[in-house]
């Protein structure tokens, strides 16, 4: 499996469809998806790999399978969006989320998606998302 791709990512009713590379067969790639609930773990597709079991060579209908498999499947859809504030920082994903004048993050791994954010609270988003990139650009093998 080649890395998440998280600037093709799409939030989509509470929801981040992320696709990836799955294989390549006969020169041609074969793209699936995993998601991320703004639920988390209540969610029953919360960091499910390819839930509907279908890939296509195609990023624009990768997703419109995930939409799809979402509208048919998902009990209810979240109008706010948890996933508005997501970047992606050496093929990393970074979401950041405000709530009571604090800001949160979120950090998922190229290939693995599991939080790895640290227990660190900031009052500005971009105070966060500079101590972030500080800490990945130290970790950076040159």
């Amino acid at each position: 499996m080649g890395r998440f791709l998280y600037e093709k990512s799409i939030s989509y009713q509470g929801n981040l469809i992320i696709p990836f590379l799955l294989t390549r067969v006969g020169g041609e790639i074969i793209y699936s998806y995993a998601l991320l609930c703004a639920q988390g773990y209540k969610n029953q597709f919360h960091k499910a790999k390819n839930p509907s079991g279908l890939c296509s060579n195609n990023l624009r209908e990768i997703i419109e399978i995930a939409e799809n498999h979402l509208d048919q499947n998902q009990d209810s859809s979240l109008d706010n969006d948890y996933f508005q504030q997501r970047y992606t920082y050496q093929n990393n994903l970074i979401i950041l989320h405000q709530e009571r004048g604090k800001c949160y993050y979120d950090h998922y791994l190229p290939h693995e998606l599991r939080n790895i954010a640290a227990p660190t609270l900031f009052t500005d988003p971009d105070d966060c998302m500079n101590w972030i990139k500080q800490r990945l650009d130290s970790h950076r093998v040159s």
